[in-house]
């Protein structure tokens, strides 16, 4: 069953609606319209205690700025374009540069940043849809997206993405959550005694698997260089092949943490990353049938207040965002990102909760 209710209003007066899903399991998810937002994921642990694992804000004033994306909806290109600047068919297209010198997550005003229209479908799912005008942050063609968000009784989190282009265009969408399955009370309780040190050591013990032999070393700019290198490459720091905690090798990645994207084995059905947090036996599962999953330990937290005003700081979640692999319409090497007219772009990704 879904239950909709008022959030707020943007500036301009619009109502932005939260969608509110409950399974037979006591999984409880809540979604908004502004930026097909996911604002909480209520999950059990193995003693059947209910607590929030997403990291977010308690109110719409927040959303309408979150500078680190947390739970939006990414587009019209997730990740980073170098440069701000590609060409397609000939033409050459300048974007706005949010992240200099690059283009990062759609521009200054992307996909996270506008109330998508939202329709309930079958008491368990919501679509919603935003219409991108042609020129819309710098890039061609009217664009009509979709996401569909579902909850099933199976504990998954059901994301579906379709799109179509009126001209040639380029497209690139994920979901930019930020997981945290030691749940949020814990990490409200450990802040208001200033155990900020022990809430990191906490978050660095998840342990971390991800189906991936190769990832995408990238520049000072955090640019893919085009070459992919295997996990085991300079050293075993992203080798999560193998299960290992999340904090075992991070102080050997350069930039430190993790923020890179892994390369999928094609068309593989298989799980392609899971997190356990042991003290509490919640696990995520994510499937898709995107090229690659892009694994970010929230190096860019910086003591920002969210939910019960706690601070979420360095370290203080992960996010494996399914996606295209980054600035793949300059890398010839890489899948395309190229739309056409008479196209439809489809993703799929899920994220299944369980305990062990």
């Amino acid at each position: 069953m879904v239950v909709s209710e008022v959030f707020g209003k943007t500036e301009s007066g619009e109502v932005v609606i939260k969608y509110s899903f409950k399974n037979s399991n006591g999984l409880e998810l809540d979604v908004i319209s502004f930026g097909a937002t996911f604002v909480s994921l209520k999950c059990p642990d193995r003693n059947g205690k209910i607590d929030d694992v997403v990291l977010g804000y308690d109110n719409l004033e927040d959303y309408l700025s979150n500078p680190p994306y947390f739970g939006a909806t990414i587009g019209r290109v997730a990740n980073r374009i170098a440069n701000g600047k590609f060409s397609l068919d000939g033409k050459e297209y300048h974007l706005d540069i949010n992240d200099p010198p690059n283009s990062l997550h759609g521009g200054w005003i992307g996909f996270n940043k506008h109330n998508w229209k939202g329709v309930v479908k079958d008491d368990t799912a919501v679509k919603f849809t935003y219409i991108s005008p042609d020129g819309d942050e710098g890039y061609p063609g009217e664009l009509t997206a979709h996401i569909t968000f579902t909850l099933t009784d199976n504990n998954e989190v059901k994301l579906n993405y379709e799109a179509t282009t009126k001209a040639p265009t380029i497209l690139n969408l994920t979901s930019h959550g930020y997981f945290n399955l030691a749940g949020q009370l814990v990490f409200y309780c450990l802040l208001l005694t200033g155990l900020y040190v022990r809430w990191t050591m906490m978050f660095l013990d998840h342990i971390a698997q991800i189906n991936a032999n190769t990832y995408l070393p990238t520049n000072d700019v955090q640019i893919p260089t085009g070459e992919k290198c295997s996990v085991s490459s300079p050293n075993s720091a992203f080798d999560f092949i193998k299960p290992k905690r999340i904090g075992q090798d991070i102080a050997e990645v350069p930039g430190g943490g993790y923020d890179n994207n892994y390369c999928l084995p094609a068309e593989s059905k298989e799980c392609c990353a899971e997190v356990y947090h042991p003290p509490s036996g919640r696990v995520v599962k994510v499937f898709t049938d995107q090229p690659g999953v892009q694994f970010y330990t929230a190096n860019g937290l910086d003591g920002i207040s969210g939910k019960g005003g706690v601070l979420y700081h360095k370290y203080g979640a992960f996010c494996l965002e399914a996606q295209n692999y980054p600035d793949a319409i300059n890398q010839p090497n890489f899948p395309s990102p190229i739309l056409r007219p008479g196209e439809i772009y489809k993703q799929k990704t899920v994220y299944k909760f369980d305990v062990k």
